[in-house]
This record gives C-alpha cells, structure tokens and sequence, in this order.
C-alpha cells in the first residue's frame, strides 16, 4: 500500500496525540491539518541571498596544516560536530563525522592523475566538502525528503526527519555524508559547544550545509571566514559580477567528479588564483 506524504504527516500527528497529551496533541493536529500550511517566517533583511551559491577553493594558499585546521575546527565548532576519539588521542575513524575535511589529490579527483603531472599538485591536501549539487543523487533517493534541494542550490539536510536509513549516503559519490551510529552528543566538548546551533541523535544522518544558519543572518560560511586570504570564496555564481564567477571565468578551475552530471558548485583552482 502506498502513502502520500500528506498521509505520512497525518499519521505522524496521531501519534503525537497518543504519545505526548492533549496539550501537544491539539498543537500537533492544528499544525498538520488537511489544507493549512506551516507559518511563514519574515526573512532577515540582512541576509545573504543568490540565485546559485557556489564554492572556489584555491588550496596554493592554504601554507601549513594549521591553516587547514582552522578551516576544518571553524566549520565543526559553529555546527557542534561531534569529535570522537580513541585512548591514543586519534580519530575514532568507527564514529568519525565530518562535514568538512582533507583529501589527497588522488582521492579528490579520482581518475584525473597522470605519471607526468607536477608532484607539487600530487602531493597536495585538498578540502573537500558536500557538493551542493545542482543534480544531488542523495535528494532522489531519500523517502523521507529529509535532504531536499533549496531554491538558491543549497542541498540540505533535516535531522529531525532523517531516519537512518542511510540510503543518501550510498548515493553520494563524494563521501560527504556521515551518520551518528552512537550519541553523538557525548563527543562535544562543552566547553565551544556552539549553543544556537542544535545538536543532533543516535541514527541520523549529518553533513555540510554551506551555513544557511550563518548566510541567513548576513554571515558568510564559517570555514570561509576562517580561511587564508584569497583561499576560499563564496558566492553568487549566476551573478556576473560576484568574486565567484569571476575566479571561475578567468581561472583554470576543476570539480570532483562532473562527468557524473551531478553538477557540483565547489570548484577548486589549480595551479593558483591571481584574486586576492
């Protein structure tokens, strides 16, 4: 038998009303009624708006580790990534989340090495991300519409609809999806816990989400506030005259992976930007 998702919601309220009470049982009904939609919340004016967000990521700037780090710690402190971590100090790599992290070129952008290509750009790090595609396989296949595409090109993820079935992150050719196997609450350090941004549960499914929650407010993503100068750039890349399009227009850029026609918008310049 197949449910519509408006019978989905309809039975998520009944068991709200057997579950919580009467109180929360008549808010629950009133909100998913046959006909209303939810309220609509006035946007912040100073918001950053774009009619396709878009990524450059100039890795010749990033120096030293520690400039990687930055990027990596600022993203996963803002959005309360967990840190799990072995007796030794190292990654826990059986509950590792990441949302932003470090790849060599190889892994990066598979099937694009040669014997004869620079060992500068072979041996050298590469952030990676998710890819806000403009053709998201994760958005096909979830059967909950927890990961859905924005108008503005932002894929999102909804950890409260998310329930675990992983089917998203089967479908991600980049990786960029990770999943809460245990509490990931106990793997947050109380003391940069960021507390405007929620945190999540046990079964769900967790990525990057170019910081709607920051660009919402007329901030940029974090990772690209922390960055090197002249290494990360954040955009509007259908606009002319946006720092975005113009990198992309006037630099030899390359994405992981576009022969699959996913239409990633992180693009990385190769071999240095003259935009500083």
């Amino acid at each position: 038998m197949s449910m519509d998702r408006r019978q989905f919601l309809k039975i998520a309220g009944i068991s709200s009303i057997l579950g919580f009470g009467a109180s929360v049982a008549s808010a629950t009904h009133t909100i998913w009624e046959p006909g209303l939609k939810p309220p609509q919340v006035e946007p912040n004016p100073d918001g950053l708006i774009a009619k396709r967000w878009a990524m450059v990521v100039d890795m010749s700037k990033f120096k030293t580790d520690e400039d990687i780090k930055k990027v990596t710690t600022a993203c996963h402190q803002t959005h309360n990534v967990p840190d799990f971590r072995n007796p030794d100090g190292t990654v826990d790599k059986k509950f590792e989340i990441k949302w932003i992290w470090e790849e060599p070129y190889e892994r990066t952008f598979p099937g694009s090495e040669n014997k004869f290509m620079s060992e500068h750009i072979k041996d050298m790090p590469f952030i990676v991300l998710c890819n806000h595609c403009d053709n998201p396989p994760c958005v096909r296949v979830c059967p909950t519409q927890a990961t859905f595409k924005l108008p503005n090109g932002i894929t999102m993820q909804d950890m409260h609809r998310c329930i675990g079935c992983r089917f998203c992150m089967a479908a991600c050719p980049y990786g960029s999806r990770s999943f809460n196997w245990t509490d990931p609450r106990k793997a947050i350090n109380p003391a940069t816990e960021n507390k405007a941004y929620p945190t999540r549960t046990k079964g769900v499914v967790e990525k990057c989400t170019f910081c709607t929650e920051r660009l919402q407010v007329g901030k940029l993503p974090a990772c690209v506030e922390a960055a090197p100068k002249g290494a990360m750039f954040f955009g509007d890349i259908e606009d002319p005259n946006s720092e975005v399009r113009k990198i992309v227009t006037s630099q030899l850029t390359i994405r992981r992976k576009p022969e699959l026609g996913t239409g990633p918008a992180v693009y990385y310049v190769i071999g240095g930007s003259d935009h500083a």
